[in-house]
C-alpha cells in the first residue's frame, strides 16, 4: 500500500526523523487558518500518490494566508499523471541549502535489503541513476543486523555526503530504517532531503510503501488505506477474505494458489487472441480451501464485475480434494441463488489433481445449465475466452 506524502510525514514523525511541520486540508478556505498557523507562509502540495507534482503545479510556494487559499483552489481538483487532486498538505516553508536522496527498499532480486543514497536530490532518481550512475551509492543492508551506526556510516561514505553533516545524515538513515522495520515497508523514501541554510538535516518530502501482507501485525494501518480511490470490487473482495485484483479484461478467473492463477491468466489471455482479443478480468486466488462459501465469496464478486462475460474456475486439487471443490461449486451457485443473486453467466471448469475424477463426475451428475466441464487447461482456456467473445 502506498501512502500519500502527508502520511508518510506523519510515520516519519512518530519514528523521530526530523520533518517540517504540516497539515493536510480538502477545501480552498481551510488553508486560511492554516498557513496562519505554520508562520504566515506555505508550501501547498498536491496530495498524489505519483512522482513529478512539481513539474505538473501541483506544489506552490504561498507567500500569506490569502495565497494560500488561491493556490489551494488551483491545484484541488487538478489532475496528475492521471490522479485527481482531492488533498494539498500545506507544510511549513524551508530555507534550502543542499538537496540530497536516501532511502531502503526490499531488494527482491538479491533477497536482501537495500540502502540507496546521493548527494544528488530533489530531481527524479531514476534520471541520476541512468544518467550518472556513480552517483547513486547501493549499499545491501543485512536483515539480522539492521542499519547500525557502522552501516549508517558506510552509507554516508559511500554517497560521499560532506563531513559537516556526515553524523545528522546517519542518524536520519537509522531514524529511517526503524520507520521501515517497525511499520513492516517495503519502501522509505525521503527525497530531498535538504541542509537548511542553519546547517540542519531534514526529511523534506517522503515515499513510503506498506507491506500489505503483514497488516495482521499493524492494526493501524487499515486507518491509513485509501478507501474512496480503491476499486469496489477490490474492497469487498477484501472484505471477504480474498485475494483479488481487477484487470481489464472479460473471463472471470479463480484459481487455488497464486502461481496457478498467475499462469491461468496467461494461457487465458494467449487463447483470447483467436477469440477478438479477449482477456482476463481479475486476478482471484481461493487459496486453499474450497468450501462452498468460499467459492460463493468468489463466484459472487466476479459475477458482479459487470466487464466479465464468462468465468473460468481452474483447480488442482491436492491439500483440498477436486470432489471438495466441485461440491463447493455446486452449492456456491445454489447459496447464490437463495441469496436472490442471479447467475447467468457460464462457468467453465477444469479439474485436475487429488480426486479429480470424482471432482469431475461430480459436475457432471449436477448438470449445472450453466457449468461446462473442461478437463485441460488449455482447452478450459479456449472456451472460456470463447463464450466471452459470444456474449
Amino acid at each position: 500500500m502506498d501512502l500519500f506524502e502527508y502520511q508518510a510525514r506523519d510515520l516519519f514523525a512518530k519514528h523521530g526523523v526530523p520533518v517540517l511541520a504540516g497539515e493536510v486540508i480538502e477545501t480552498p478556505e481551510a488553508a486560511r487558518e492554516v498557513t496562519t498557523r505554520l508562520g504566515g507562509k506555505a508550501v501547498v502540495k498536491a496530495q498524489v500518490k505519483v512522482g513529478g507534482r512539481g513539474k505538473a503545479g501541483g506544489v506552490k510556494l504561498a507567500s500569506d494566508p490569502a495565497d494560500a487559499v488561491a493556490k489551494a483552489d488551483a491545484i484541488l481538483g487538478m489532475d496528475i499523471k492521471g490522479h485527481t487532486v482531492h488533498k494539498v498538505m500545506l507544510a511549513q516553508t524551508a530555507d534550502i541549502a543542499e538537496e540530497y536522496y536516501v532511502s531502503f527498499l526490499l531488494d527482491r532480486t538479491n533477497r536482501t535489503f537495500l540502502a540507496m543514497a546521493s548527494v544528488e536530490g530533489g530531481v527524479e532518481i531514476e534520471v541520476v541513476a541512468e544518467e550518472k550512475p556513480e552517483a547513486l551509492a547501493k549499499i545491501p543492508v543485512d536483515a539480522n543486523e539492521g542499519c547500525t551506526p557502522e552501516k549508517a556510516a558506510e552509507i554516508v561514505a559511500a554517497a560521499k555526503f560532506p563531513a559537516e553533516i556526515a553524523g545528522q545524515v546517519a542518524d536520519v538513515l537509522q531514524q529511517l530504517w526503524t520507520v521501515f522495520i517497525k511499520e513492516d515497508a517495503l519502501l522509505v523514501e525521503v527525497n530531498p532531503l535538504i541542509k537548511s541554510g542553519d546547517g540542519k538535516i531534514i526529511a523534506l518530502d517522503g515515499k513510503v510503501s506498506l507491506d500489505e501482507n503483514a497488516d495482521f501485525r499493524q492494526p493501524g494501518h487499515e486507518a491509513l488505506e485509501d478507501k474512496a480511490a480503491a476499486n469496489p470490487l477490490e474492497a469487498a473482495a477484501k472484505a471477504k477474505n480474498l485475494n483479488y485484483v481487477k484487470l481489464e479484461g472479460e473471463v472471470g478467473i479463480i484459481g487455488n494458489g497464486a502461481g496457478l492463477v498467475m499462469s491461468t491468466l496467461d494461457v487465458v489471455a494467449y487463447a483470447g487472441e483467436a477469440h477478438g482479443g479477449v482477456k482476463p478480468a481479475n486476478f482471484l486466488d481461493i487459496g486453499g480451501g474450497a468450501s462452498a462459501e468460499v467459492m460463493a465469496n468468489g463466484l459472487e464478486i466476479i459475477l458482479g464485475d459487470p466487464d466479465v462475460k464468462s468465468v473460468f474456475v481452474n483447480v488442482f486439487g491436492g491439500i483440498t480434494a477436486c470432489d471438495e471443490v466441485a461440491n463447493g461449486i455446486v452449492q456456491a451457485l445454489e447459496l447464490l441463488k437463495s441469496k436472490g443473486e442471479t447467475v447467468s453467466k457460464p462457468l467453465v471448469v477444469r479439474l485436475d489433481g487429488n480426486n479429480a475424477e470424482l471432482g469431475r463426475k461430480i459436475l457432471s451428475d449436477a448438470n449445472h445449465p450453466l457449468v461446462q466441464r473442461v478437463d485441460t487447461m488449455d482447452g478450459a482456456a479456449d472456451k472460456a475466452a470463447e463464450l466471452a467473445a459470444a456474449k
